[in-house]
């Protein structure tokens, strides 16, 4: 009777062992003492970043170079989307794109997920096309997570203050500018980036 409990259980317990090592992981499961921080200063407030240099070594080099060497600063919030995400790192108040010759190879199937307040690099089609542009979730976006063999959008950090001001530049109004939508009618200015 014994060996026939342990030879029910055991398989379960297994299942659910593997299960939990194959479950992606949140940006939360991803915290610690070590990681490095940036404080995005905008015309909306502070948004301080916590980043998974961990998980995403490649991205949170190209972000933090950037930081270092004031790429952000003076960039808008281009689209802003209700209920799914905030974007910026691209363009200035004109819709001037700023060039940049950062490039990142894709790091979506590092575990961690496109949940809300996680900070994921934008790209174009090509997986590996990321560079200076990123988003922050303001829902659960599974959609843009890897799946088995399809890259995603790599998530290399998490929104550890200044959720408001997520909030808040997520609710503002918006128009088609440039033959781009989601734009901010009034400017939302990452006016500095920097490490804390």
């Amino acid at each position: 009777m014994k060996n026939s409990i342990v030879s029910f259980v055991l398989p379960i317990l297994l299942s659910a062992v593997v299960c939990a090592a194959l479950a992606p992981l949140s940006a939360a499961g991803a915290e610690g003492a070590d990681n490095p921080m940036v404080r995005l200063t905008t015309t909306k407030g502070g948004i301080d970043i916590e980043l998974y240099a961990e998980q995403a070594p490649r991205s949170v080099k190209n972000f933090l170079s950037l930081v270092d060497e004031g790429f952000y600063s003076g960039l808008i919030f281009h689209r802003v989307v209700a209920g799914f995400v905030i974007q910026a790192g691209g363009f200035d108040e004109s819709l001037n794109r700023r060039q940049s010759n950062a490039s990142v190879p894709n790091e979506s199937f590092n575990r961690l997920s496109n949940r809300k307040w996680s900070v994921a690099m934008a790209r174009l089609a090509d997986p590996d096309s990321a560079g200076t542009q990123f988003y922050i979730n303001t829902k659960h976006n599974p959609s843009l997570d890897a799946k088995s063999t399809k890259p995603g959008y790599t998530v290399f950090g998490q929104v550890v203050a200044g959720k408001d001001v997520v909030v808040a530049i997520e609710l503002v109004d918006t128009h088609v500018e440039s033959g781009m939508s989601g734009v901010p009618v009034e400017d939302v200015i990452i006016t500095e980036a920097n490490r804390l």
